[in-house]
């Protein structure tokens, strides 16, 4: 049978741990490469971070490691780190996060494996970038701090709010995944690997996008404003007769067609309200008289009302609800991989192509699960370097 994979063949070595650089080889490995995760003894720092369980296994982990391939090394023994050696000198890519200098002092660097495989793309993440940050924790939370995401998230500037999730990782693991994508197809025009280096503070900033380009452009520092929009309104959650309301109007019809939904169309001749701008600047006054609106009836059915003419609107979804949305919509949200096994259900990869479709081969692997193939076949591979 063809293998449909479009990165079919490709090897990658997964020197990377906890989230930006193993989502970034998950992204790879749906795509077809193949991924030879390299853990130390003790594992992917992830392996223990729960609850949430299943079966002994942490859902962290067991949600960034598919459709790859675990080997032990210990990167301390001489042996180990031989074998290691040998993996990144064979691979099309290496991924690593270690801290900057880590790499070089265990002579797994670029420039040195690249004097054995010019053909490398080698790619470096970091929390603040090669020289400057050499001395920072590259922790998602630190970011979120240092990087201005938590002073323009939660309700106010004396309340600055991380995001749910970690969010910068996996910006950082996206960019990450771009640039290698992108350095594999310069190859193939000039033969020759190259560097990608993704730090987790720029990854950051440039992800801030208009907010970020507001200052970089006008010198606007923005604040906390909870969930109202900067520039749109109305554009955040509102109180209705029960529940919240999510309004995300973007455009003066769909202001026009939301007045006449709510039973208010005064609002569509007022001209504190007239277009964008102006509603941006009384998005207060703005507020109390939709919401007073609003209080006819719950947000579940506003959000049918004006869903139905058009207008974007929805109510705030638990995790739960999100996924059935998801089911509801066609979109499979969910999905098993091919090998049965019980870790094996997982959120789905986002990226559809419809000729090269993107593969759930295996569930993330135990430690050390392909330790002894692997081993074998670097032992195989370093003595017939040997004997060259």
């Amino acid at each position: 049978m063809t293998d449909l994979s479009p990165m079919s063949g490709l090897l990658v070595a997964d020197f990377s741990r906890v989230l930006a650089g193993p989502f970034a080889t998950m992204t790879l490995g749906d795509l077809g490469a193949d991924i030879v995760k390299v853990e130390r003894p003790e594992g992917d720092d992830t392996r223990a971070w729960g609850p949430p369980f299943v079966d002994d296994h942490s859902t962290y982990y067991l949600g960034v490691n598919r459709n790859k391939r675990s080997v032990v090394l210990d990167l301390t023994d001489p042996e180990d780190l031989r074998a290691a050696r040998t993996l990144a000198e064979h691979a099309d890519v290496v991924v690593e996060n270690f801290r900057p200098g880590v790499m070089t002092r265990l002579g797994l660097d670029e420039p040195t494996l690249r004097s054995a495989n010019p053909e490398l793309v080698y790619c470096s993440i970091s929390g603040f970038g090669a020289a400057a940050g050499r001395e920072l924790a590259g922790y998602d939370l630190l970011v979120q701090a240092l990087g201005g995401l938590m002073s323009i998230t939660g309700p106010d500037d004396n309340s600055p709010t991380k995001v749910g999730v970690a969010l910068v990782d996996v910006l950082a693991g996206l960019f990450a995944t771009v640039g290698i994508l992108a350095a594999l197809q310069e190859r193939v025009k000039s033969g020759v690997g190259q560097h990608v280096e993704v730090n987790l503070l720029s990854a950051l900033l440039s992800a801030l996008a208009n907010q970020s380009s507001g200052y970089v452009l006008a010198g606007i520092v923005p604040h906390a404003i909870g969930n109202t929009h900067p520039s749109i309104a109305p554009y955040d959650t509102y109180a209705t007769g029960a529940g919240t309301l999510v309004l995300a109007v973007g455009t003066d019809r769909q202001f026009s067609q939301l007045c006449a939904v709510i039973d208010a169309p005064e609002l569509t001749y007022d001209e504190q309200f007239a277009n964008n701008e102006a509603r941006v600047r009384h998005r207060h006054a703005l507020r109390e008289h939709l919401e007073r609106a609003l209080a006819a009836a719950p947000a579940s059915q506003w959000a049918d009302a004006l869903t139905d003419k058009g207008i974007p609107a929805g109510t705030v979804n638990t995790m739960a609800e999100a996924f059935t949305l998801a089911t509801r919509l066609g979109l499979a949200p969910i999905r098993r991989t091919d090998d049965g096994d019980g870790l094996g259900l997982q959120v789905a990869s986002p990226i559809n192509l419809s000729a090269t479709p993107v593969s759930y081969r295996t569930r993330a692997p135990r430690l050390g699960e392909h330790s002894s193939e692997i081993r074998a076949w670097l032992k195989a591979t370093d003595h017939r370097q040997d004997t060259v």
